[in-house]
């Protein structure tokens, strides 16, 4: 099984939240340059997994166009958004529990902040920095896609795939500028 991973799209199709984004984030993209960006990594997936700051549920109609698609709340989410998505939740997929949350506060420690809500589970599915991040701590495989889109806060932008068979494996795609 293949699974489809990105966080932080920090997409809107609001003024002064689309604005905001552009100014802090540095992001001018649209639901449109999305699905072309993500196109030939998720055409194939089974399933797409967004770790939240969303920001317009609108996300998620491009998302499905890929497959189902889970997904939790982030920090910058939208109230439409929030009432929608958890801020924390466990699928399980082919076998494999996946714990999904966003991510808060500062960069620095947020893999062992996260890494300690989350029991029995084989991978955790997180966001926030804009960084990408695939290693395995305390048994557990935590995995950051960074993000698809911010150019400002982030060294590239990137998504990720979940390879799921006999075990659980992340890959990280940088994506062109």
């Amino acid at each position: 099984m293949k699974i489809g991973v990105i966080s932080d799209t920090h997409l809107s199709c609001s003024g002064m939240r689309r604005l905001s984004s552009r100014l802090i984030s540095g992001i001018s993209e649209s639901f449109q340059d999305l699905e072309s960006i993500l196109s030939p990594h998720f055409q194939s997936v089974d399933a797409v997994l967004h770790a939240g700051d969303m920001v317009d549920i609108e996300v998620i109609s491009v998302l499905e166009k890929f497959g189902p698609v889970y997904a939790v709340a982030g920090n910058m989410d939208t109230s439409e958004v929030r009432e929608r998505y958890p801020e924390k939740q466990v699928v399980e997929l082919s076998g494999f529990k996946i714990g999904m949350m966003h991510g808060w506060g500062k960069p620095h420690g947020l893999v062992e902040k996260i890494r300690a809500k989350f029991d029995r589970v084989d991978c955790i599915v997180f966001g926030h920095t804009h960084r990408s991040f695939n290693e395995i701590v305390d048994g557990v495989l935590m995995f950051n896609p960074g993000s698809a889109l911010d150019r400002h806060f982030a060294p590239s932008r990137s998504i990720g795939i979940l390879h799921l068979g006999e075990n659980i494996r992340g890959e990280i795609i940088q994506l062109s500028e």
